[in-house]
């Protein structure tokens, strides 16, 4: 009898799990399809939220924390206000560094998100912060790639940081140009791993790229 309630306990606990865990991948691809359109919507706190939310509820995945955190970030990206930039860059920062704890090691994914946030803080004041985030945009960038050459992410980011620099110094369109070919390439070779898994930025190249028809 005690082994028959042990058996039927097993399976029923199995069951649990897969329903939470159907459950959870169903959320995410549900909110993950919104990041698309966040930037034209405006609804990227919105999504942080609820990603934040999904994540306090699994603790031991990072995914949740990820998107929370890129979405956060996509927001101060879109902020007008400079005085607000750092502290919306700071809680991206809080989120990703969950997510790196979560995962116990270095990311790729990770460390594209940490480039954009130094990116936010050099905005601020880019004449007085370069020296600080300058090199802290790149380093983390170059550990993305190295973490994974088959990302397309970092590229896109250095692509899209080249087109916004001035050409004086070593920015502009035309600088930008061979990196978005470059980037264009990985992403179409590039498989996520999970239907979970980060695939951002199709939808950027193809809008920087138009900018050269």
């Amino acid at each position: 009898m005690k082994k028959l309630l042990l058996i039927t306990s097993i399976v029923c606990l199995a069951n649990l799990s897969f329903a939470q865990s159907g459950k959870y991948i169903s959320a995410m691809k549900t909110n993950i399809s919104l990041t698309d359109s966040m930037m034209s919507k405006g609804n990227a706190l919105d999504l942080a939220n609820t990603f934040e939310r999904i994540a306090n509820a699994e603790k031991s995945l990072w995914l949740p924390y990820y998107y929370a955190s890129y979405c956060t970030i996509t927001q101060a990206y879109m902020e007008k206000d400079n005085s607000k930039k750092d502290a919306i860059a700071d809680k991206a920062q809080q989120l990703i560094d969950k997510a790196d704890s979560i995962l116990g090691k270095e990311n790729s994914e990770t460390s594209v998100i940490k480039s954009m946030i130094a990116t936010t803080h050099m905005t601020v004041d880019p004449q007085s912060r370069y020296m600080t985030y300058g090199p802290q945009i790149t380093e983390f960038l170059e550990k993305s790639k190295s973490l994974d050459s088959t990302n397309p992410r970092p590229v896109l980011v250095q692509a899209e940081n080249t087109f916004y620099t001035p050409e004086q110094f070593g920015g502009g369109k035309d600088a930008a140009k061979p990196i978005f070919d470059h980037a264009a390439k990985l992403f179409d070779a590039f498989k996520p791993e999970t239907e979970i898994s980060p695939a951002w930025g199709k939808g950027a190249i193809q809008y920087f790229l138009s900018q050269y028809k």
